[in-house]
């Protein structure tokens, strides 16, 4: 009589378990440092464009976009990224949980600087700037 089971041994299961195993250890860290470098893409990205609207925010009112004031000092209602989200087209984007924002304008908003905060998951990839000048530190983040 023929013995005809049509199943598994538990050396080849455990065999199939290991190669995943394997896989997963290989794939998992290459996806993490994928999504950081996406997400620092778009970090740049969104500094760019805040760049670029505070240069159309200066050309048009002689200075940049600060919180809570206008080119004179006087008190103006709304913070520099919502002056610039609604007027000059900066981006929505940068609401989000891998990065807290900071805009900052000084020497009578002749200067800005503009930083995005690694934080969460993102810490590992650091905090990115951009000034007036579109000088980027650290520079080989912004290379990459």
């Amino acid at each position: 009589m023929k013995n005809s089971n049509k199943g598994f041994t538990l050396i080849e299961l455990l065999i199939v378990i290991l190669i995943i195993g394997v896989l997963a250890a290989v794939a998992i860290p290459s996806y993490s440092g994928y999504m950081r470098r996406a997400r620092r893409a778009d970090a740049k990205t969104a500094l760019e464009q805040v760049r670029a609207a505070q240069e159309m925010w200066r050309a048009e009112r002689g200075c940049y976009a600060l919180d809570g004031v206008d080119c004179q000092g006087n008190a103006l209602a709304g913070t520099a990224i919502t002056k610039l989200q609604t007027t000059m087209g900066a981006p929505a984007t940068i609401i989000s949980p891998y990065y807290t924002w900071d805009f900052v304008a000084g020497y009578n908003a002749t200067l800005f600087t503009a930083q995005a905060t690694a934080v969460g998951n993102q810490v590992a990839d650091g905090d990115l700037t951009i000034d007036q000048n579109g000088t980027k530190l650290p520079a080989d983040k912004w290379a990459k």
